[in-house]
């Protein structure tokens, strides 16, 4: 449907940007927020550098490890030091608050507004900044929620408090063997709930946050609806980006608003019905309110 060739708006300068996208922001119906990773690296939520050599310098120095993600994927020989990897993986990205205002000012952008929030971010922080839980789709998983590695069900599990446990009680990179989580149902060990296979638990709730999103869609189809796309990169396009895109350009009454970091641009097709700004999406919030 798209050209191959995409465009960066840069007809007008940073500024004309980012009081365009505050007058949409203030005149439009309704608000889809498509927020991918680059919103959570602009709240503080990195993976590298620093807070991952605070958090892991003991992994690092056995394995060499670069950045808190690879690290993940690491086939530890046991169930104890696998637990110890990812209960601090997920504490201080689900369970801490370490968000440097950026999701709060987001949320005070649009709590007057309709809006909607689809995300591939699975560290819970929209609804830590105030975000209506029944007005947010995680389509990716939660890192809240541990599922049987079978699946034997189409269940998932709140892991708050066994994360806290492992958390803290961990020891010489190694959690409590009683520790170790084990499905309910058949008592396989349980995995985190992250969509990386097709082993991916959508259980109820996800379906019922998924119906709730294509309903919002349908009935505000052809409305003034503004596309507010945060730090989506081409991980997964096909989730919020091209659909972005498509809805745009079947809406002549839609405006796409593209804030990145690098990565700020759109078809040719859609240009004059775009926004994009190119920076850092914190300092860019912090212009618009």
């Amino acid at each position: 449907m798209f050209l191959s060739r995409q465009i960066t708006k840069s007809t007008n300068d940073y500024w004309d940007n980012i009081e365009c996208l505050k007058q949409e922001i203030k005149t439009t119906d309704t608000i889809v927020i498509g927020a991918g990773a680059g919103l959570s690296t602009a709240a503080g939520f990195t993976y590298t550098g620093q807070r991952f050599e605070d958090n892991f310098s003991d992994f690092i120095k056995k394995y060499g490890f670069r950045d808190m993600y690879s690290g993940g994927f690491y086939p530890f020989k046991s169930f104890e030091e696998h637990w110890a990897y990812w209960s601090r993986y997920i504490y201080i990205n689900r369970y801490m608050d370490v968000d440097n205002g950026t999701y709060r000012r987001l949320f005070e952008m649009v709590k007057d507004k309709d809006y909607f929030v689809l995300t591939t971010n699975v560290d819970h922080q929209f609804q830590k900044a105030g975000f209506d839980k029944k007005r947010i789709f995680y389509t990716q998983g939660d890192y809240g929620l541990f599922q049987c590695s079978e699946p034997c069900c189409q269940k998932t599990y709140d892991n708050e408090k066994i994360i806290r446990r492992m958390y803290y009680e961990q020891k010489d990179m190694r959690i409590p063997s009683e520790l170790i989580p084990r499905c309910p149902e058949c008592g396989r060990p349980m995995t985190m709930n992250l969509r990386a296979d097709d082993r991916f638990v959508q259980d109820e709730g996800w379906y019922k946050a998924a119906e709730r999103y294509e309903n919002f869609l349908r009935t505000r189809n052809n409305q003034h609806i503004l596309f507010l796309e945060l730090g989506v990169g081409f991980n997964t396009p096909t989730i919020i980006k091209y659909p972005f895109w498509q809805m745009t350009l079947k809406n002549p009454d839609a405006v796409y608003a593209c804030v990145n970091y690098g990565e700020a641009f759109c078809p040719e097709q859609i240009k004059k019905q775009t926004i994009c700004i190119n920076g850092d999406i914190s300092d860019i919030f912090e212009s618009l309110i």
